[in-house]
Formats: C-alpha cells, sequence, structure tokens
C-alpha cells in the first residue's frame, strides 16, 4: 500500500519549535549537569551556583535556537519549507515537490519518529525533520498504517 498525502508547506516557527524540542528531548543528560552544578551550593553555600547555571543553561538553549533558525535561512534547506507532497511505503518515504521532481528517504536513514497530538515526525538528523500533521492524510486508515510501519521498523514503541 503507499500513502499519497496532500500538499503541506512546514511553516519556519513550527520547525523551530519541534527541532528544540526533540534536541532537548534527546539530550535529557543536560538536565543532569545542571542539577550538579546547583549541588554545588551544598559544598560552598552560594546564590551564584543558581545564576551561573542559570545563565549557561539559558546559552545552552540560545545556541541551538540560533542553529534552526539559521537552518530555516540557508539556500540549501529552503526546500524543507516549500510545498512538498510524500508518498509513504514499507520501503521508503517519497518527498516530493511536484509530480517530476522528488525525493526517497529509504526508512533505515531515519534516526527516529514520534507521534504527537496531531502529527507524526520523523528525525533524520538533528536538523533535519519530516513533520506530518494529521490533516495531510487522506483517511484515518492511512494514519494509521503510516503508524504500523514505524512501529514495525522500529522508530516508536
Amino acid at each position: 500500500m503507499i500513502v499519497k498525502t496532500k500538499k503541506y508547506k512546514l511553516e519556519s516557527g513550527t520547525y523551530i519549535k519541534l527541532a528544540l524540542k526533540s534536541v532537548l528531548k534527546q539530550q535529557w543528560w543536560v538536565s543532569l549537569i545542571v542539577l550538579a552544578l546547583c549541588a554545588g551550593y551544598f559544598w560552598i553555600p552560594n546564590i551564584w551556583w543558581f545564576i551561573g547555571t542559570g545563565i549557561a543553561l539559558v546559552l545552552y538553549i540560545l545556541f541551538w535556537l540560533i542553529q534552526f533558525v539559521g537552518v530555516t535561512q540557508l539556500e540549501q534547506t529552503k526546500m524543507l519549507f516549500e510545498k512538498l507532497s510524500y508518498e509513504i511505503n514499507s520501503q521508503q518515504v517519497l518527498i516530493k515537490l511536484n509530480s517530476k521532481q522528488g525525493m526517497p528517504i529509504k526508512w533505515d536513514q531515519i534516526k527516529r519518529g514520534s507521534i504527537g497530538k496531531n502529527y507524526i515526525l520523523l528525525t533524520v538528523n538533528k536538523a533535519q525533520l519530516i513533520h506530518l500533521p494529521f490533516k495531510i492524510f487522506n483517511s484515518d486508515n492511512e494514519r494509521k498504517f503510516v503508524e504500523s510501519i514505524l512501529k514495525r521498523k522500529g522508530l516508536v514503541s
């Protein structure tokens, strides 16, 4: 079965939000470093442990935010933010710019997938995401078929 979606344009704000959320979830261990630095207060009681850690955390988040805003401005990634349609089957995800131009992505190139409240997110790498809102699927069965492919490929649990 091949699932053909409606055309969809990923907005840059949505991309930035999803990419930042994905990286922060992927790098959860940073929160342990924050807690360890704040625990320095018990060694030398001083409010600067919290202030310094807070500044470092803000700079860390700002670093990733700048990276993802930069991706939206690059010429090489302009294709991610154009109106695209997708053809999804058990072998690959075909990203189609029009009926003649497209780019296949094999399932083994996709690092992880997640199913949100109203979207499916496929992560190729930290900067390249495939956002599939449920509204672009023609039927509920097609969406469930894509979810079953993701589960079968081990991309979601």
